[in-house]
């Protein structure tokens, strides 16, 4: 066996592909990743590392979120990775979202979890500007890492700890088990998984043309609060209950969706629901809008940053908040589940996920892929 053959090659070191690797060279397989760019600088480190398990969708996403969550836990201390906080409150301020929460907790999905009067909620969560909210929901099965710094750490670790080979800087041009050629070499392997991120049109985009995919921007803040002020978990608001499926797939979720409509149209037209978390550092990842296109613009709306501020001002008891970074992500959606995973031959998967969950879902995913194979 040659210093370029290998058991497994993982095509983009994305958290996607970092899974992959992880979970293979977990069962001793010689993996490489490999990588167009020189480091990871798309969709996994843009977002929250907010590992995300209350509010997925019923079924095969909330299974992988459960299992990643717990994968995250087991090797962030290992690789070095801080845990910056857990757990995830959502407060409601409409009261059409109490039937839609109430219901959420009827579900396997509720248990461990809990639903408060928002008067009540204040005493555990102080932060939470509670008044004139309705209720609050507790989700003690979350957990949040820096993604900027996480991926990284993650990539070193299986370099170092794991014997994972990491090609930096090489296009892949062609995939033809047993073949993997690059721009700089040919590379053997059994087996090839693909996880191309937003590089639809990539190498990838031979096994991808029959799915509807396309790309989605939102925008994001990183914003400095006050001296002192702390979260102990993440924090959304109501327009997430007609986004994240677990809610918004619940009968009481549609009567909800055309109380928004009328009272906060301008936030759900931009596709925005919102989520907080923080850093080590004291300042606020906060976010998002979604926008979809084919080939998003790059450029930023002041508009849509206002309206997200405004939802975060109106949940959380902030007495500064003070911008400190802006910037965009890209994330593939489309189709009717949260992963595509394409077997066009015995020696190739390619796999895509397509509802920004990747952070949350992708040890699971991995896991499936692999068990399946």
């Amino acid at each position: 066996m040659t210093s370029d053959s290998f058991d497994l090659i993982v095509v983009g070191a994305g958290v996607i592909g970092l899974a992959h690797a992880h979970v293979a060279a977990q069962r001793g397989l010689r993996v490489a990743v490999v990588e167009r760019d020189h480091r990871c600088v798309g969709a996994s480190i843009r977002n929250f590392g907010f590992v995300t398990v209350t509010g997925q969708r019923a079924g095969d996403t909330w299974r992988r979120a459960c299992r990643s969550r717990d994968v995250w836990r087991s090797i962030a201390p290992a690789a070095g990775i801080s845990i910056e906080h857990r757990g995830l409150w959502l407060l409601a301020r409409h009261a059409a979202s109490l039937p839609v929460l109430e219901a959420f907790m009827e579900t396997e999905m509720g248990e461990e979890c809990r639903l408060h009067a928002a008067r009540d909620a204040a005493a555990w969560a102080p932060y939470l500007k509670t008044d004139g909210a309705v209720a609050a929901l507790y989700s003690p099965h979350e957990l949040r890492i820096e993604s900027r710094t996480a991926i990284t750490l993650l990539t070193h670790w299986l370099q170092e700890v794991a014997g994972v080979t990491f090609l930096f800087g090489e296009e892949v041009l062609e995939v033809a088990p047993p073949v993997v050629r690059t721009a700089r070499r040919r590379l053997h392997a059994e087996r090839v998984v693909v996880c191309p991120g937003t590089e639809l049109n990539g190498v990838a985009q031979q096994w991808l043309q029959e799915h509807p995919l396309r790309l989605t921007r939102l925008q994001m803040l990183r914003v400095r609060p006050e001296p002192g002020f702390r979260l102990d978990a993440a924090v959304m608001g109501d327009l997430s209950l007609v986004r994240y499926h677990g809610y918004a797939d619940l009968a009481p979720a549609a009567a909800l969706h055309e109380h928004l409509l009328a009272e906060e149209g301008a936030s759900l037209g931009h596709g925005i629901h919102l989520i907080a978390v923080q850093s080590g550092d004291g300042t606020l990842v906060v976010g998002d809008s979604h926008h979809d296109d084919a080939s998003p613009e790059p450029f930023a709306s002041e508009a849509v940053d206002r309206l997200i501020l405004s939802h975060l001002c109106a949940t959380l008891q902030l007495e500064q908040c003070e911008v400190v970074e802006r910037w965009t992500g890209l994330y593939p959606t489309g189709g009717t589940t949260d992963c595509l995973i394409v077997a066009p031959d015995t020696a190739t998967r390619v796999v895509v996920v397509t509802s920004g969950s990747g952070a949350s879902t992708a040890f699971g995913i991995a896991e499936d892929v692999l068990n399946n194979w």
